[in-house]
């Protein structure tokens, strides 16, 4: 059976992105919604080229030639090899979770890059929903102040400061998960959930700092109201 370790890696590697690509939304904890097509088409190439190498190595195995029987034993590599398996078999029955509260402690405040400036006007109707990343970027860079006096509503999960605050925070990414970036909104007003929940969170912008600077980061949101929710299929906001 050793002859066909290869293919069976092959297969499994092929069968655990089909499995988060084809068969499930468990691709939006990796990558964007655009690479779908992407994964899938690689998923079932790998399937199949490990299938056909293994009917290729089962023709060869089956030929009359003693000697080549034994030149095949020969080269068969050690036992230890099957354990380069196990990662692709763990990936296909245990996906790994989501990037959540260790990834967002672990980057410095993450600032928007388009400086201060005039944002477009937002739309009519309070409350006004809009991702964390975007919020923040209003809160701190909007020279027209674009969040006052308006009602927000945002969802993320709950990370947790040194001196008792807590924060909705967001990932944001770019093209995947290897890009990811923190984006999060101080919340005053409610109690804190534990780390990693989700919620969603209603409110009023809360000036503080001067636009622009050190001091206006992160942005506060006065809660009208906390509720707590499912993690959405798509964990990412797109940067």
């Amino acid at each position: 059976m050793r002859r066909y370790g290869p293919a069976l890696l092959l297969v499994l590697v092929g069968a655990a992105i089909l499995r988060i690509s084809a068969f499930s939304a468990l691709y939006l904890r990796y990558v964007q919604a655009g690479l779908r097509p992407y994964l899938i088409v690689s998923g079932a190439v790998l399937v199949l080229l490990g299938i056909a190498m293994a009917v290729v190595r089962h023709s060869a195995h089956d030929g009359p030639d003693d000697d080549g029987d034994h030149h095949d034993h020969a080269h068969h590599g050690p036992r230890v090899a099957w354990l380069l398996t196990l990662p692709a078999l763990a990936l296909l029955l245990f996906p790994p979770p989501a990037l959540g509260s260790y990834s967002a402690e672990r980057e410095a405040a993450q600032r928007a890059a388009q400086g201060v400036g005039v944002f477009p006007a937002l739309p009519a109707g309070d409350p006004v929903e809009l991702g964390v990343g975007e919020f923040s970027s209003r809160a701190v860079y909007d020279s027209g102040r674009s969040l006052k006096g308006r009602t927000v509503r945002m969802t993320g999960f709950v990370t947790h400061g040194d001196d008792g605050t807590w924060y909705v925070t967001r990932l944001l990414v770019s093209c995947c998960a290897a890009d990811v970036s923190t984006s999060k909104a101080e919340i005053r007003g409610a109690d804190a959930l534990p780390v990693d929940t989700w919620v969603t969170v209603t409110g009023t912008w809360h000036p503080k700092g001067k636009l622009g600077t050190d001091g206006a980061w992160p942005p506060v949101l006065d809660a009208a109201s906390v509720e707590q929710v499912k993690q959405p299929a798509d964990p990412y906001e797109k940067r």
